[in-house]
């Protein structure tokens, strides 16, 4: 795990704010070019760019020039260290949470006796 520590930082930091998690989900639907993704946004333009880039940094999201208009997509592999640590926590919380289960069924069966 140590080796996605770096990663899970810069994945986490990038959906740490509201506006990249909005751009992130509208390019989960399909690629968008900038101007799409900035227009719901009622930001200017350089800091909806700066989201953007940190998006980019992230491995996130790719984006590629096409004559004028610069398209971004999601980069299909780069949530794969958050999905990963996402569902260690989840099997591990289960695991406690079936231990406590237990612990509480047997506290119940002792008292009953």
């Amino acid at each position: 795990m140590a080796k996605h520590d770096s990663d899970l930082d810069r994945i986490f930091s990038a959906l740490g704010d509201p506006t990249r998690r909005a751009i992130f989900a509208r390019l989960s639907r399909g690629p968008a070019s900038v101007s799409e993704l900035a227009g719901p946004h009622d930001i200017a333009l350089p800091t909806f760019l700066g989201h953007l880039k940190k998006l980019e940094m992230s491995g996130l999201v790719e984006t590629s020039k096409k004559g004028r208009v610069r398209v971004c997509r999601v980069s299909p592999e780069a949530f794969a260290p958050a999905q990963s640590w996402l569902d260690e926590q989840r099997r591990l919380w289960e695991t406690r949470l079936e231990q406590f289960d237990n612990f509480a069924i047997n506290l119940a069966k002792d008292r009953q006796r």
